[in-house]
This record gives structure tokens, C-alpha cells and sequence, in this order.
């Protein structure tokens, strides 16, 4: 029996693309455009010509590109932006969905597998957005005996904890941070300090065994590693005299840290992958055991919001890294310098010179480190998810061990290189680097 395939007829093609125009022009008229009025108002607008742009002048000047550059690199620099766009939630949530396409691809291939393939026309490329979309129609199942309000907002609270985690990372210089505290490194460890309670929380909300134990698996992994994690930077913190993140990136312009504390970076990395419950320490949510662990009853968005909030969590935690050991976006200039004129040349009145206002957008200087930001810190997320396709799952009792051992006396091996080193003169007052 064979299918015949129905007809390609021109007028319902056209009809369906005018349709689709009309709505989107009435989406923009009725929705859009509101929408950018009521930002505008909330935006430090420029002043242009020696006339402070209000926001109804505005709106009036996104068809003139030479008067809507300045205003777009004025919404760059707003508040609003650093927060839902670059450097914060955005930016993170962009490099989480490659590391899950990433994962899922490298994974394959190390098991000689194929991996997402089918949706999108290469590799599978369209497999993450097929995804998401599923898990946002798909029902939300609430235990009935659980703790519904704290079931409810567990996943909220990781995803919380996550994007302020993100919010102190500073990626590019001229102050590309959403929050540059001076007490940087306290707030990062006060915001890690969360997860162990929003962890135990979701667990025990479900009242249901599979999760219960999973929680109790979490909180003692995450207890036991995060005490060697704080020991393992203080080195860096007892060397250069500081707790805040652009002024520890700022002292690694010539050599990053990991050159003269290998020890500590390597406890670190130990540590994050134990508090990101990756393999081998995947204990609270062994697939193999107890289904998923604490996230067994979670379903829908409820899932895929905690699953958002991991994965927030694994570049931050790369990009921590990148921060303390790697010399976060210090690297040799290689963004080519931008024109300050652009210059076209004429059919009859020869070379012309022309300056557009609000070129460039962003400094050299900006996106060279962000190029050598977004490099250092894909390379380690790179070796934070190979471990996944190599390492078995290890037992409680190793884990703890790890943690509680041997992991806190290399750290404080750390701590008196640490001391060695300013003591002899190298680093601080009249050292010699």
C-alpha cells in the first residue's frame, strides 16, 4: 500500500505566510511596542545633541539607526540588562543549553553511540528546543500527601540560588558583574550554602521514600565537600589580600594561580564535582538505586527548572574556577581594534569620512576578554562533564572519605604553600612577583 503524499498548492502557502505577517504586525503594534515605551521609562536614557532624550522622543528615533545606537548602548549598560541579559541570567542560560547538547553529544560518542540526531537537520541540533518544549506541555504531577507549598517553590529557590551564584561572576573588564561586592568570595560561599537546604527541603516536601533518601545523600555530600572547597581558596586569598573576584582576576594580568597552587585547583575541581552531583559523585540521584533521588517526583517544568538551575550552577561553578585559578579574561589581544572612522570611497568626491554615534558598542578591550572568558570556561566545563562517560559511581562510604580525609589535608597543604610562598618573599609587600 503506498501513501501519496498531498500537493504543494501555492495560494495555501501564501496564505499561511500573510496570516503569520498579520499576527506578528498586531503583536508588535498591541504588544510590542507598549512593552518598549514602558522599558524606555526605566532606562537612563543619553543625551543627544545636548538634548536629554525622554522616552517618547525615543520611540520615535528606532527608525533612525544614527539616533538608535545611542540608545541601545544606553540599555546595554542599565541595570536590567547585566541582569536578565549579560553578564547574568541570559548569558548563563545560553552556555547551559550547549553544555546539555554538548553532554548529550559527547556522551554518545565516547559510548559509540549516535545522540540526538533526529530533530534538526544537523546533529540533532533542535533536539534541546524539542525538549523544552515538551516539558513545558507536559502535566504537573503534585504528590498528593506532600508539602505542596515547599514543593512548589523548591525548584524556584534552586533556580534562585543558581542565578545569584551566576550574578556574582564578573566575565569581561569595565565592571561586566551584575554584583561586584568587596566581600565577593564570602558572598559566593553563602550562596552555595543554600543548595544543601533547598536540597533536603524538596526532598523531605515529596514525602516519598525515593526522594527522602536521595535528600539525605545530598545534604551529607554536599556538607562533607563544601568545607574543603572554602579551605581550598583561601591560597589564593591569603596571596593576594583579597576577597573580591575583579581584584583576584586583576592580580593574575601576568601568571594565573593554578601555576603556584596546582593543589588547590585540583581540590576544587574535586569539590565542584561533588557539590554539582556529577559522576562519580552522583549518589543523590543514582539512577541505578533509587530512580532519580530527590528529583523523582518532580515532572513537567518543575523539572526542567530544577534541571535549568544545575546546569546554571555547573558554569558557575566553571566559571568560578576560571576566576580564582585561570586568570578570568586576562589572554593575549587578539579581537582585531576597531575604526574610529569608517571610511567608503566616493564615485566622484573621493575618499569620505564618516562617524556614526554609538560605535562601537562595547571596547576591545571588553570583548577580548569575554572571548577569553567564554573559552577558559567551556574547557572546563569540558573536563567537568568528561568524567560522566569514564568513571564508575563510587560508594558512600569512598565519598565520604574523600571528603572528610583526604580532600582537607590537601587543602590545608594548599594553605601553607600558600604561606610559604609570601613568607620567602615571592608574593606581597616588596615580593619579588
Amino acid at each position: 500500500m503506498s501513501i501519496i503524499a498531498p500537493k504543494f498548492r501555492l495560494g495555501y502557502f501564501l496564505k499561511y505566510v500573510l496570516d503569520n505577517v498579520f499576527w506578528i504586525i498586531v503583536l508588535l503594534t498591541l504588544v510590542g511596542l507598549p512593552l518598549v515605551q514602558i522599558i524606555l521609562f526605566y532606562v537612563d536614557l543619553p543625551i543627544v545633541d545636548g538634548e536629554l532624550v525622554n522616552p517618547f522622543l525615543a520611540l520615535t528615533w528606532l527608525a533612525d539607526p544614527s539616533r538608535t545606537l545611542p540608545l541601545i548602548k544606553a540599555l546595554m549598560f542599565t541595570d536590567i540588562f547585566r541582569i536578565a541579559a549579560f553578564p547574568g541570567f541570559g548569558f548563563a542560560a545560553l552556555l547551559a543549553a550547549g553544555t546539555i547538547f554538548v553532554e548529550r553529544k559527547m556522551l554518545a560518542k565516547l559510548q559509540l553511540r549516535v545522540g540526538p540526531f533526529y530533530c534538526g537537520k544537523v546533529e540533532g541540533i533542535l533536539q534541546l528546543m524539542a525538549d523544552g518544549l515538551k516539558l513545558i506541555s507536559k502535566e504537573i504531577i503534585i504528590p498528593a500527601k506532600s508539602d505542596k507549598p515547599i514543593f512548589i517553590a523548591a525548584p524556584l529557590l534552586f533556580v534562585g540560588a543558581a542565578a545569584a551564584f551566576v550574578a556574582l561572576i564578573p566575565v569581561a573588564p569595565g565592571g561586566w558583574v551584575v554584583a561586584d561586592v568587596d566581600i565577593g568570595l564570602i558572598a559566593v560561599f553563602a550562596v552555595i550554602g543554600f543548595f544543601p537546604i533547598i536540597t533536603i527541603l524538596s526532598a523531605w516536601s515529596a514525602n516519598s521514600k525515593f526522594p527522602f533518601i536521595g535528600g539525605i545523600r545530598a545534604l551529607h555530600q554536599m556538607v562533607s565537600f563544601e568545607i574543603p572547597l572554602i579551605l581550598s581558596l583561601l591560597g589564593v586569598v591569603i596571596l593576594t589580600g583579597t576577597l573580591n573576584l575583579t581584584e583576584i582576576i586583576e592580580s593574575q594580568s601576568s601568571f594565573p594561580w593554578i601555576i603556584f597552587l596546582p593543589v588547590g585547583a585540583i581540590v576544587f575541581f574535586i569539590c565542584a564535582l561533588a557539590e554539582l552531583e556529577r559522576i562519580p559523585f552522583d549518589l543523590p540521584e543514582a539512577e541505578s538505586e533509587i530512580v532519580a533521588g530527590w528529583l523523582t517526583e518532580f515532572s513537567g517544568m518543575m523539572y526542567g527548572l530544577v534541571q535549568l538551575g544545575s546546569y546554571l550552577k555547573l558554569y558557575a561553578f566553571a566559571a568560578l574556577f576560571v576566576v580564582i585559578f585561570l586568570g578570568g579574561w586576562h589572554g593575549p589581544m587578539i579581537w582585531p581594534p576597531f575604526p574610529e572612522e569608517i571610511i567608503t570611497e566616493g564615485i566622484t568626491a573621493g575618499p569620505i569620512t564618516a562617524k556614526i554615534p554609538g560605535l562601537p558598542v562595547f571596547s576591545q578591550e571588553m570583548l577580548n576578554g569575554v572571548l577569553w572568558f567564554v573559552i577558559k570556561t567551556v574547557s572546563v566545563i569540558f573536563f567537568i562533564l568528561l568524567p560522566r562517560g569514564v568513571f564508575p559511581r563510587i560508594r558512600i562510604d569512598m565519598l565520604l572519605k574523600i571528603g572528610w580525609y583526604k580532600l582537607i589535608g590537601l587543602a590545608f597543604v594548599n594553605i601553607f604553600i600558600a604561606l610559604t610562598l609570601l613568607y620567602a618573599g615571592v608574593f606581597g609587600p616588596g615580593g619579588i612577583l
